[in-house]
């Protein structure tokens, strides 16, 4: 199968593309989820792994991101790299990472990362910065010349794409996109669309 008709190997390519000489991070992209009633919201991530299987990330399982993803697992990414006027939008269901692929990442991560997740009550009401430095230091100290383990409620998840739309900036805004479709029986098939 040849990068026309495999999204995610195409998508490797854009995504070598945005990488080279890169003024921002080029793995940022707008993650979207929503509520079971459908109200929707976005923030961005970072996508940490790319593969055959989809598109990795990270965070608090209790964060508003971890709980619309536990009870609709609905989800789309958008990657938008204007340094070289391509966008990829990718839909699909969200699982979280197994315990080990969750593991290995943070223990990768710089420990004062490490110490964050866990002084960190992501996405709940905080009465001042202070209480969060406070709860930073006292982490520091808890964990005091030993390795920091992955709090049970931090790890990852996976986005299975079922769509993939790629979009290249066009002269007149006379834009380039292509949708990728995946069916039932996993074959992808490519639609053009207007601009």
């Amino acid at each position: 199968m040849t990068a026309t008709e495999d999204p995610l190997a195409r998508f490797a390519e854009v995504f070598a593309r945005a990488a080279a000489n890169a003024p921002f991070d080029h793995t940022a992209a707008t993650l979207g989820t929503a509520t079971p009633t459908g109200s929707p919201s976005l923030r961005t991530v970072l996508v940490r792994g790319v593969d055959a299987a989809g598109f990795s990330f990270f965070t608090n399982y209790e964060s508003r991101k971890g709980r619309e993803l536990e009870v609709n697992p609905a989800a789309a990414l958008c990657f938008y790299w204007p340094w070289i006027d391509e966008q990829v939008l990718v839909e699909g269901r969200v699982t979280p990472l197994g315990p080990e692929e969750s593991d290995a990442y943070f223990a990768g991560r710089p420990r004062g990362s490490q110490l964050g997740a866990w002084a960190s009550q992501q996405s709940r009401p905080l009465g001042s910065r202070g209480e969060l430095e406070s709860r930073w230091r006292e982490t520091e100290r808890r964990f005091a010349g030993r390795d920091v383990p992955r709090p049970p409620y931090w790890g990852g998840f996976r986005l299975t794409p079922s769509r993939m739309e790629f979009w290249t900036a066009g002269e007149y805004r006379l834009h380039d996109r292509e949708l990728y479709s995946r069916s039932a029986g996993g074959r992808w098939s490519v639609t053009r669309l207007y601009p």
